[in-house]
């Protein structure tokens, strides 16, 4: 079981708040990460994994003529996702991933481009800032290492949101990442 979801769980729990997963290249081992956890179920509301293009516009809301001209892999794309999904299942937060796991680049995007995001309440008397943040990766290795990366990002960024650990450029600078363990 991955500790990050542990830790999702256990945060979310004592705060009494919500999850909902949007996921495109990580196919839904987020939502198997977070459900893997005892517990899990106190605060996890449910996943959507729109794979296909047209189901982020159709399921999450994001907006059609932004992929059109951007693609599925763009950050506003992983943001609106986020907030599309915590809106959609009714979640306090929202947490998303798009990308590139390979073999092949897409959307003009080279194989290891990732954006996750997380979207949640906005508290300006706490530590966390909440609202929408999104984070872009270039992650090395094979398919499965970025996907693997990808989940741990994610998990990783709403961690810190959960806990108000950000001093907003702290992972700007740490984008390349090495897909194995």
């Amino acid at each position: 079981m991955n500790s990050r979801a542990a830790d999702v769980v256990r945060l979310l729990t004592v705060k009494g708040e919500t999850l909902a997963i949007a996921e495109s290249l990580t196919g839904g081992l987020v939502a198997a990460d977070i459900t893997g956890v005892p517990g899990a179920s106190k605060v996890f509301r449910g996943s959507v994994t729109a794979y296909a293009t047209e189901l982020k516009h159709r399921l999450l809301g994001v907006d059609a003529t932004l992929l059109e001209r951007r693609g599925a892999v763009d950050p506003q794309v992983a943001a609106q996702m986020a907030a599309g999904v915590r809106k959609a299942l009714g979640a306090d937060w929202g947490i998303a991933t798009t990308g590139v796991a390979g073999p092949d680049p897409q959307d003009g995007q080279p194989v290891g481009t990732v954006f996750v995001a997380v979207d949640g309440p906005v508290r300006p008397d706490s530590g966390s800032a909440g609202g929408g943040k999104v984070e872009a990766l270039r992650l090395n290795g094979g398919r499965a290492e970025i996907r693997m990366e990808s989940v741990r990002s994610v998990l990783g960024l709403l961690l810190r949101e959960l806990t108000g650990e950000h001093s907003g450029n702290e992972r700007a600078q740490d984008t390349e990442r090495n897909g194995g363990f």
